[in-house]
């Protein structure tokens, strides 16, 4: 099965949260602005569940999540 690459735009990014408190291995929230962080871009199948779910909650969608090769990423 092939990793999972994962993307943000913080300039859609809101501060809810959601990201980090869904997947706090892969996300994070600036402690200046409250934006998301990306801990790690291609997070390995134990976390790569939570990360999708991550990416689905977003309510500005600033997380994408695709597989390299794709076009997605």
């Amino acid at each position: 099965m092939s990793t999972g690459r994962l993307s943000i735009d913080r300039e859609r990014c809101i501060g809810a949260g959601m990201c980090a408190m869904t997947a706090p291995e892969v996300f994070d929230q600036d402690p200046d602005d409250g934006l998301v962080l990306l801990l790690d871009a291609e997070p390995p199948a134990a976390h790569r569940t939570a990360a999708r779910m991550a990416a689905g909650l977003c309510p500005s969608g600033a997380i994408t999540f695709g597989v390299p090769g794709s076009g997605d990423a």
